[in-house]
């Protein structure tokens, strides 16, 4: 029995000492407002434009949204571009097809219904064109780190230099909000770096807010949709439960009166 409780008092004492280190390690993120968040969250569309346009014009280069097409551009909920628009923002890119008559693979403009371009051929070209880093697809990066958009929000303004004392190898940058505070992608946001369309001051923190916008909405392109069935479904129950509370009054008070 001694046994068993000493194995116990230590097993709790584990727990509580990685809870503690990790607590002691966790960063607090910058904060910032989602139109998207709680339960009547919406999409902020002109962010959503405009989060599309950091990531053709930035991050496309090396990230990619391979479960994108071009037509989810004028998915209601999203960005909600014109149909016109959406068309010649997919002619804007090659899109490898084929074969033709000939047998051989040709070149034509993109389409609505074709996925997003690729940046690379495939996973070794994009390891080598990043010195051995692969970029992961961005199409549910939201979702596939922890903290979420808080996190990627964060990570593209946690650039700074080093710490005294931490040496970094070459090709490694440090990011105070990166998970061991060591990233390889270098810093890809400047002020000015993009004109917006919409005439926006493309400042570091409206393109990092932008851009993450946009990413949320390819993580959950049908949050809106699933908010108001929410709300919905809420309105039902507090009917339902209304009405069950006056019917079970009403059988109630009827075996009262018979007694």
């Amino acid at each position: 029995m001694k046994n068993f409780i000493r194995i116990i008092f230590l097993i709790l004492s584990f727990i509580g000492h990685q809870f503690n280190s990790y607590a002691a390690e966790k960063v607090e993120y910058l904060k910032t407002d989602w139109s998207f968040k709680g339960p009547f969250g919406k999409f902020d569309r002109a962010a959503l434009q405009r989060g599309y346009q950091v990531y053709n014009e930035v991050c496309s280069s090396c990230h990619s949204m391979k479960y994108l097409s071009y037509r989810n551009l004028t998915q209601t909920g999203g960005p909600e571009f014109s149909e016109a628009q959406a068309k010649a923002i997919a002619a804007s890119f090659e899109v490898k097809d084929g074969p033709n008559a000939d047998g051989e693979m040709f070149l034509r403009p993109g389409r609505l219904s074709d996925k997003f371009v690729m940046p690379y051929e495939n996973e070794k070209a994009a390891q080598a064109a990043n010195g051995g880093a692969y970029p992961p697809d961005m199409t549910v990066l939201v979702k596939a780190r922890g903290g979420g958009v808080d996190y990627i929000y964060s990570l593209l303004q946690g650039y700074e230099d080093p710490p005294t004392g931490v040496s970094l190898d070459d090709g490694v940058y440090y990011n105070k909000f990166m998970y061991g505070n060591k990233i390889k992608m270098s810093n890809q946001l400047s002020d000015g770096l993009v004109e917006y369309s919409d005439g926006t001051n493309a400042t570091v923190e409206q393109m990092a807010k932008d851009v993450t916008t946009f990413l949320m909405w390819t993580a959950e392109p049908h949050l809106e949709t699933r908010h108001r069935m929410g709300f919905k479904a809420i309105v039902y129950l507090i009917i339902l439960t209304i009405l069950v509370y006056f019917s079970m009054k009403k059988i109630w008070s009827r075996i009262e009166t018979e007694v």
